[in-house]
């Protein structure tokens, strides 16, 4: 579950973000879980931070306006050297592109998209910002993967493999894992019908099961587990305003240097 590429490398989920109503209580939950620190990232999507650990960068949470009443969930960005050819490429594939392209100051360009099951996902085209600046550790993301209910993987695999230039391997019964120079980077799932196709991102935790009370504690909510999985002990779980995500034993550490 290691991600070797540069997060510049087109195809390779390179940041994590969310959109919540309430920006302080969000802050604090995910400050109290996971000791991540804040500071303004681009505004022009409304209020924006982004979270630090160790003072590096490894997530983004903004502000959704009030007017919009959308499911709320973590967005895995895959990164590009070209948002508006990828956004081109999203809609002659099948897919939607839903805000963007656009810049974000001198931190990239943006889109927000969604494939042709309607999971969400953005792409990120880097300036300034390249992406997360730590990955395997506590408390930064460790792997992404496309829940697809009842798509069959292979299917979904046809849209990323297109838009993206994935390889797409066969790991398991309906599952295929998407590769970026020969490294795994993602996973596609077959999922079991009873949840719209979505992009889960995995947070790493020291202790999980100790991170999985605490998320209780904090206001949040255990949606299955803690188990043992493929990868080592998991919990999913939504936060205060029911945003999904799992935390997963951490792995080895990689960190990445940006500009």
């Amino acid at each position: 579950m290691t991600m070797t590429p540069h997060p510049r490398t087109p195809g390779m989920p390179c940041w994590a973000s969310l959109m919540v109503h309430d920006l302080e209580a969000t802050q604090d939950f995910y400050s109290a879980l996971f000791g991540w620190e804040f500071r303004p990232g681009p505004q022009q999507l409304g209020p924006y931070v982004r979270a630090l650990l160790d003072d590096r960068e490894v997530a983004g949470i903004g502000v959704l306006a009030t007017d919009r009443h959308l499911r709320l969930a973590w967005t895995t960005y895959l990164a590009t050297d070209d948002a508006d050819a990828t956004a081109d490429r999203v809609r002659y594939c099948g897919g939607t592109v839903a805000v963007g392209p656009l810049d974000a100051e001198d931190a990239g360009r943006l889109a927000v998209c969604s494939d042709t099951a309607g999971a969400v996902f953005g792409i990120w085209q880097a300036g300034r910002h390249e992406g997360a600046q730590r990955h395997g550790t506590p408390g930064s993301t460790v792997w992404n993967d496309l829940l697809t209910a009842e798509t069959p993987a292979a299917a979904a695999a046809k849209f990323y493999e297109n838009v993206f230039g994935y390889a797409a391997r066969e790991t398991g019964p309906d599952q295929i894992t998407l590769e970026v120079e020969g490294h795994p980077v993602a996973a596609i799932c077959g999922g079991d019908g009873h949840e719209t196709p979505h992009w889960m991102t995995y947070f790493g935790a020291a202790d999980v099961d100790a991170a999985a009370k605490l998320v209780i504690e904090l206001g949040g909510r255990v949606r299955r587990g803690p188990y043992d999985g493929d990868y080592g002990r998991a919990v999913e779980v939504a936060d205060p305003e029911g945003a999904v995500f799992t935390m997963i034993a951490a792995g080895t550490d990689t960190e990445t240097t940006t500009g």
